[in-house]
């Protein structure tokens, strides 16, 4: 079993395709939604197995007829509502195993919207969705490197491993070491 993380799909919203960046470019790709969601959800179908656990880290789907995506998306999954999550939490508990504001995961936090740098000293980093665009890349995580961008965008509209994250973070944020520890 692997676990992944995810978010920002919006799946069934037209105007995430056509969406610009900072720069003038397009935050994705295509210029119809059904498209975007056809290749989104191959590409989760694609890595993603059954038993494998899967964090969404919110804004599934623009509006609840697009929220059954979910249900032939691989995985078990758990919810960190987004801003977007407006439903009953009977909606989403139909295609989550789960529902949740936020997730401590081996000391990081899984959050939806990125966290408040005061609340540094408690985690050894912030996974987090909400910060649409395709300028912060896996590989070079986020100007601050205490914090990941999980959006579509920045994973090539593909859920991520953890794991890979996880050591990502670890490795830019080394463990501090205590000053009792002598």
């Amino acid at each position: 079993m692997k676990t992944w993380i995810t978010s920002d799909h919006h799946f069934g919203h037209q105007g995430m395709c056509e969406f610009s960046n900072h720069d003038g470019t397009k935050t994705r790709p295509w210029t119809d939604h059904k498209d975007a969601d056809r290749i989104m959800i191959e590409k989760w179908n694609d890595i993603v197995k059954p038993d494998d656990k899967v964090y969404h880290l919110g804004d599934v789907a623009f509006h609840n007829r697009y929220l059954e995506i979910m249900e032939i998306l691989h995985g078990r999954k758990v919810l960190i509502k987004g801003n977007h999550d407006r439903l009953k939490p009977r909606a989403y508990l139909k295609y989550f195993k789960d529902i949740r504001g936020s997730h401590v995961l081996d000391h990081i936090l899984l959050t939806h919207i990125p966290v408040h740098p005061g609340s540094k000293a408690r985690f050894r980093g912030n996974i987090h969705g909400h910060v649409h665009g395709n300028t912060v890349r896996l590989e070079n995580l986020h100007p601050d490197p205490w914090y990941f961008n999980a959006c579509v965008e920045a994973t090539d509209y593909a859920p991520v491993l953890f794991d890979k994250v996880r050591d990502l973070l670890f490795k830019k944020n080394p463990p501090k070491e205590r000053k009792d520890a002598k």
